[in-house]
């Protein structure tokens, strides 16, 4: 501190003189402060030294002269301080905000863009996977029919077929009956019978069949022109039973296109549901990474936001620290100043041979 100097030099060139009715004004100012007695204390041993006035005055004056242009220099570095305070703290400040908006877009487009697209396209392919279920479903349903229908028309030929057989065995009975006997009727009859248990109730020949039954025990043997009308109707009865056969077997090689053709829509189904779903899945997976892009983004902005704040906090707080040191700095040199001042005039001043501390 400059004191030291002030003190130094008034110990060695203390000796001007103060009018006495102002020595005792002057030295209780100065005695108000433990610098001002040092001063006191000096002058009294520089008044008993008798040291030139005017270097004391000069010294003085040049403490004076540097305790100001201090002063100046204090309050311009804590303006320049003040300036980067102000600086920092505005950037901060839009760097904060900055991050908010930050966080809240990204959130915002999080909650009201990515997320519902994530959900809406996880629907999409689990309602497509749905879809291909049920086309699986229909196409096992749709071999297990056919298989079934193609079992009952074997079926349904077969039993045909043995009433074929069996008319053509009615058919040369009647050839051999030239004068039939009961037995030979009884057989005939019989395998008319038979004709009939082969043919199901439902199919379209058992009217007809039946009307042959009707016929053949209520008709004389001996008759040839009964026989003629017997075979004549047996003859057609085989007909019809042989244009079912044919129409059952054109049906059936309709119901194998028709099948194989649905097996290949189902098929086709099945290729454009994958298609949808394997474009779905592109999809879903870019919106995910944009998803983890968008958070990893928004949590780094909120990790910025956390550190501004820490850094504008801890700005704040070492500018007002800085600002206390600034004032208690201030003050100092104001109060040494005027002290300085006081001591100055003292010197300037009358006599002060008789100063005592």
């Amino acid at each position: 501190m400059k004191s030291i100097i002030l003190i130094a030099l008034i110990a060695v060139a203390f000796t001007a003189r103060v009018q006495e009715r102002n020595m005792a004004k002057v030295q209780a100012d100065l005695a108000k402060s433990t610098y001002g007695k040092a001063l006191l204390h000096l002058v009294e041993l520089h008044s008993m030294a008798g040291g030139p006035v005017q270097e004391l005055i000069d010294a003085i004056e040049e403490l004076i002269n540097d305790l100001e242009e201090e002063l100046e220099e204090l309050e311009f570095n804590f303006k320049v301080r003040t300036n980067e305070h102000n600086a920092l703290v505005t950037s901060l400040e839009q760097d904060i905000q900055d991050a908010v908006i930050d966080v809240n877009n990204t959130q915002d487009t999080l909650d009201n863009l990515l997320y519902p697209r994530r959900a809406q396209i996880q629907s999409k392919i689990d309602s497509v996977v749905g879809y291909q279920e049920e086309n699986r479903k229909n196409y096992d349903e749709a071999i297990l029919v056919r298989e079934q229908e193609h079992e009952a028309f074997e079926a349904q030929v077969a039993e045909l077929n043995d009433a074929t057989a069996s008319v053509d065995d009615a058919l040369a009975l009647l050839a051999s009956l030239t004068n039939p006997s009961l037995l030979q009727i009884r057989r005939f009859q019989n395998t008319l019978k038979n004709i009939e248990n082969k043919i199901r109730s439902r199919s379209r020949m058992a009217p007809m069949i039946k009307a042959l039954i009707n016929l053949a025990s209520n008709q004389n043997f001996s008759n040839q022109d009964v026989l003629k009308n017997i075979v004549d109707a047996l003859n057609e009865f085989r007909n019809a039973v042989v244009d079912q056969i044919n129409d059952l077997t054109a049906q059936e090689a309709q119901d194998v296109v028709d099948h194989e053709a649905y097996l290949e829509q189902l098929d086709d189904e099945y290729s454009e549901f994958q298609r949808q779903i394997d474009r779905a899945t592109v999809d879903l997976t870019a919106t995910n990474e944009k998803i983890d892009q968008m958070t990893e983004f928004r949590d780094q902005r909120a990790a910025d936001q956390k550190q501004y704040t820490a850094e504008l906090e801890l700005e704040n707080n070492t500018y007002a620290e800085e600002t206390d040191i600034y004032t208690n700095t201030k003050n100092e040199f104001t109060r040494e100043l005027g002290v300085s001042e006081q001591a100055l005039a003292l010197v300037k001043s009358v006599d002060f041979s008789n100063i005592k501390v």
